[in-house]
């Protein structure tokens, strides 16, 4: 079992003991979400790496309906999945700053050659495995953008 897994699994004990309602139902949540990423196709544990994917999904789909409830003018369910996301980000490593994603970018283009926005996959893809989970792919995507444009 992964180590993130044990944590995140010790965290929900501690959660129970302390009664704490909304980082019980978070991360019950997410450890639904492992489970099921193990379980589905050929049975397999899943890496650090494979766990903060689910975690950066997570909070993606937390803030996205939380933006959806906002504008539907139901701030109480909005602030319920904002609190869920700030429980998972604890999960998750520091992310990069502005200027550590340009160097990051800059890295990337330099190794691949990139010259123009054909090349932009590569640049991602490479950018995204130094990335590692610090940083998300829609601030990635952007950055390389107006590197290559």
């Amino acid at each position: 079992m992964s180590e993130l897994k044990l944590k995140i699994s010790a965290d929900l004990k501690e959660a129970m003991k302390a009664k704490d309602k909304t980082r019980v139902g978070a991360i019950r949540m997410l450890l639904a979400a492992i489970q099921t990423e193990e379980t589905e196709g050929t049975k397999h544990e899943l890496t650090d790496d494979e766990v903060l994917k689910i975690i950066a999904r997570e909070i993606k789909k937390r803030r996205e309906s939380a933006e959806i409830y906002t504008q539907n003018n139901r701030e109480d369910l909005a602030e319920t999945e904002l609190s869920e996301v700030a429980v998972l980000e604890d999960y998750q490593p520091e992310q990069l700053s502005d200027e550590e994603v340009a160097q990051l970018i800059d890295a990337a283009v330099a190794e691949t050659g990139a010259t123009s926005m054909k090349e932009m996959g590569q640049v991602m893809k490479l950018a995204t495995e130094k990335a590692a989970g610090r940083a998300g792919g829609k601030r990635l995507s952007t950055a390389v953008r107006e590197r290559l444009a």
